[in-house]
């Protein structure tokens, strides 16, 4: 269906769109997601077809408090509810048992939910509203750069979703972390925008398990995503690739270093090497730089801890594309 997308700061008009089992683009404080009826396998479709998304990928299921926890999951260890009670809502995401009231192709046939509650005023206000949990993976065609502006969306979804709801640039910047209980065990499976040393002071035995070539057990564990369509080369050694690479129109993503090339080709994302700021900026940057007339982006390495573990782990996917 060929939809004239809206976008505005309606919840009304969102939560409208979403009882009809239409899709709708919301805010959270990590990035925007495309959002359905978690329970309705018609609407959670129509995620799946907007994005392009391969059916064997798992959905994160928004909820509005931690009183839902146990609506959708069927066990819940007492760890976990520990983890939500202290950093829900917020960019966490707990793996559990689910219900049967979750359908099959919500958890892409997984008999384990992913769970979240976001810190996003807009998107909490509208959960309130419906008397249903919301599916929503990010606003984005699949394996595309994640969308943290109403514009970015726009941009990509434009005539397949009806309405996009303008939270304003996310906070974060970066997807939800990721954690799973299997046999009284936690597992790490993705590095977002909740420090792992945070986690680790409740959860002190971590097992990490990240990244895999296909049917993922949970989002965000595909080695190759959030690749932009112009080449990207990640590296701790920008002025070498700038030699290497003299014959191409380059543009340059820096954490805090300037580089001898033209201003509108240069982003640097924290001048005060503040890695929150540098987060919440690094897709919008990414973005910028698809847009351009380049033939290559170069990227520096994030400093390697806390939130810059998480945004190397997103740029070492984004420059898998392009690795021969």
């Amino acid at each position: 269906m060929n939809f004239e997308t809206l976008t505005g700061k309606d919840i009304h008009k969102a939560a409208a769109y979403l009882s009809a089992n239409e899709i709708v683009a919301i805010p959270t404080e990590t990035v925007y997601g495309l959002a359905a009826n978690a329970l309705n396998e018609q609407a959670v479709s129509k995620v799946f077809a907007a994005k392009k998304r391969p059916f064997y990928n798992p959905l994160i299921v928004h909820i509005k408090d931690i009183y839902e926890v146990e609506k959708y999951a069927a066990e819940v260890p007492e760890l976990a509810f520990q983890l939500f009670e202290t950093f829900a809502p917020g960019p966490l995401t707990i793996i559990l048992p689910k219900k049967d009231i979750i359908p099959d192709i919500t958890t892409a046939g997984k008999q384990d939910v992913a769970l979240r509650i976001p810190n996003h005023p807009l998107s909490l206000s509208l959960l309130a509203m419906l008397d249903f949990p919301l599916a929503a993976p990010s606003a984005n065609p699949f394996g595309y750069i994640s969308p943290t502006c109403a514009d970015h969306v726009y941009k990509q979804l434009k005539g397949k979703i009806p309405y996009i709801l303008d939270g304003g640039p996310c906070n974060s910047g970066l997807e939800s972390t990721v954690i799973a209980f299997r046999e009284n065990k936690a597992y790490l499976h993705r590095l977002g925008a909740l420090g792992i040393d945070k986690l680790k002071k409740i959860i002190p035995d971590i097992t990490y398990e990240t990244k895999v070539d296909n049917a993922p057990v949970s989002p965000g564990m595909l080695k190759q995503h959030y690749s932009p369509n112009t080449r990207l080369l990640l590296s701790d050694n920008i002025e070498k690739l700038l030699i290497e690479h003299l014959d191409k129109k380059i543009g340059i993503i820096s954490f805090q270093k300037s580089y001898p090339i033209d201003s509108d080709k240069l982003v640097i994302l924290s001048p005060d090497g503040d890695l929150n700021e540098a987060a919440s900026k690094l897709y919008a940057a990414l973005h910028y730089m698809d847009a351009l007339d380049i033939d290559l982006i170069l990227v520096e390495y994030m400093p390697d801890e806390d939130i810059g573990l998480a945004m190397n782990d997103r740029l070492e996917r984004a420059a898998a594309k392009f690795v021969k």
